[in-house]
């Protein structure tokens, strides 16, 4: 994890697609930019099949969910903070009608049971999402946590 000032880079989380940290630090809260779920070190989606000429033929909301959920608590982590501190949530999802009762699941999943009441969340459909790769992505977090 690098550290500049206010600037977190996390060594965890999947390297940004562009000229952004990971997170900004303020006034006893952490700012994630937003985190999809491309593994560390690749341009791999989890739960993406892609066809013999590299169209995406398949993807698995469920698995970009958990990776997504797991790149986010990485960059909290090396901002000093916690998954339990998060305050706020934006999803981003590329196809609500298809994937947002997959996502609810899995949100109530990770948010539930851990003695925390939920953070606030707003859900939006766009049309397409940067990926960092050759496959799109379904799903991106922008987060706000206490430190």
């Amino acid at each position: 994890m690098t550290r500049r000032k206010d600037h977190v880079v996390s060594s965890s989380a999947p390297e940004s697609v562009g000229a952004y940290p990971h997170a900004r630090v303020a006034n006893g809260f952490v700012f994630l930019s937003g985190v999809g779920p491309r593994v560390r070190g690749t341009t791999e989606i989890p739960g993406v099949v892609l066809g013999e000429n590299g169209e995406m033929v398949s993807y698995s909301i469920e698995d970009q969910c958990r990776s997504c959920f797991a790149n986010v608590r990485a960059v909290l982590e090396d901002a000093g903070s916690h998954w339990n501190n998060i305050v706020d949530v934006l999803v981003f999802l590329t196809d609500m009608n298809r994937d947002f009762e997959a996502f609810n699941r899995l949100y109530r999943e990770y948010f539930a049971g851990d003695g925390q009441p939920n953070p606030t969340r707003t859900t939006i459909e766009i049309n397409k999402l940067p990926q960092g790769g050759s496959a799109p992505i379904a799903i991106e977090l922008k987060v706000i946590a206490t430190i």
